[in-house]
């Protein structure tokens, strides 16, 4: 049974302001490169806009349909180079952030704004703090237990290797987009962003229906977005979600230090797939400033690795260690911080069980033969 025991002491972490260990971070690190990341922008743009004319001009299905996986790569690269600009990592001007970022994030039919008010406050602000932060969010034994069937096979499918798209689908992207509904103060601008999107959407499904048929749409449209969902809900599973992580329900227990640098992962990988992805997997100084531009991260790492390299989880990207993370997180104990997968959540359930039902038989009055109890 996988169990979160920590060979570092949480409690000195935890008196460790973010600041001080910002400060472990050389200033050559928080530098923005225009050129550098309008380089960037381009490479992604490009490779999207290529996919897609692909799918519109090839007349082979199956070349549509590997444009289609090429085309969801590109919107997953395209929205992490937008994340960064919603930080404001990438430029000092946020109008030319907002624009650019706005456009990168179109084809993920994502709304900039409310991606961002949530995004940067919540999870940024409250990392794996779950009575606040519901991204990745584990069911205890006993809540998963209480769940009827059409719920528990939803979790079962998004702590799945294959299906955790629908988790950044139907945990993020339905209800902090779509069904989000603001307040007065930032009502004009969400509802502008919303109405933005949809009419991209439309404007882009009938254009791809009407250059490749109906082949062309789910090649264009559908399958990025759901490569898309994929992507990111990966990405964000292993950014906070290792055996060695725990999760807390009480503030008191949290703080910021502990969120943002030891239940934040670095996940290594080839140095193509992290120049594509912008470096998203090397998170745990992201999470530690999230004003440091993509570019920068794994020189961010190096210096907090060389600090505080005694609370940094990191890991070598692999399909055999993603299995296991998967595997092995499924269900959560807060109170001992614990991982249990299902099998072994539902013997722990048992064992408490027949605990509590006999502790229950201790405690009645023995009653003897011809007796009456009193």
């Amino acid at each position: 049974m996988p169990k979160n025991t920590p060979s570092v002491d949480l409690d000195v972490l935890k008196t460790l302001k973010i600041q001080t260990i910002r400060q472990s971070i050389r200033p050559e690190c928080y530098q923005r490169s225009t050129p550098k990341a309008l380089f960037s922008y381009a490479i992604d743009g490009l490779l999207y806009l290529a996919a897609i004319a692909g799918i519109w001009l090839i007349p082979y299905w199956w070349a549509q349909l590997l444009l289609g996986l090429v085309a969801g790569s590109a919107v997953a690269f395209m929205f992490v180079w937008a994340h960064d600009a919603a930080h404001g990592a990438l430029f000092e001007n946020r109008h030319l952030a907002e624009v650019l970022g706005t456009l990168f994030m179109l084809p993920s039919f994502n709304m900039y704004r409310l991606w961002a008010f949530g995004h940067n406050r919540v999870h940024h602000g409250f990392t794996s703090l779950s009575s606040v932060d519901w991204i990745w969010r584990p069911l205890t034994p006993q809540e998963y237990r209480q769940k009827n069937a059409w719920q528990k096979m939803i979790y079962r499918l998004e702590r799945s290797p294959y299906t955790c798209a629908l988790h950044y689908l139907l945990r993020v992207w339905w209800p902090g987009m779509i069904r989000f509904k603001a307040d007065q103060k930032n009502r004009r601008a969400f509802t502008l962003s919303k109405l933005l999107t949809a009419l991209f959407f439309v404007i882009f499904s009938v254009l791809s229906w009407w250059m490749a048929g109906a082949m062309g749409f789910f090649a264009a449209v559908l399958l990025p977005f759901i490569v898309f969902n994929y992507y990111i809900a990966l990405f964000v599973f292993l950014h906070h979600t290792h055996p060695n992580i725990p999760f807390f329900t009480e503030k008191e227990e949290w703080s910021q230090a502990i969120g943002q640098l030891y239940c934040s992962t670095v996940v290594r990988c080839s140095k193509i797939s992290e120049m594509l992805i912008h470096n998203i997997l090397i998170h745990a100084p992201h999470h530690v400033d999230p004003r440091i531009p993509f570019y920068h991260l794994e020189a961010a790492y190096a210096d907090l690795r060389a600090a505080y390299g005694q609370y940094v989880h990191e890991m070598r990207f692999s399909f055999k260690e993603v299995r296991h993370i998967f595997r092995a997180c499924k269900l959560y104990d807060y109170e001992s911080r614990q991982w249990m997968s299902f099998r072994s959540g539902r013997s722990w359930i048992e064992q408490i069980e027949q605990k509590a039902s006999a502790l229950s038989t201790a405690a009645k009055p023995v009653v003897y033969p011809g007796k009456t109890a009193h």
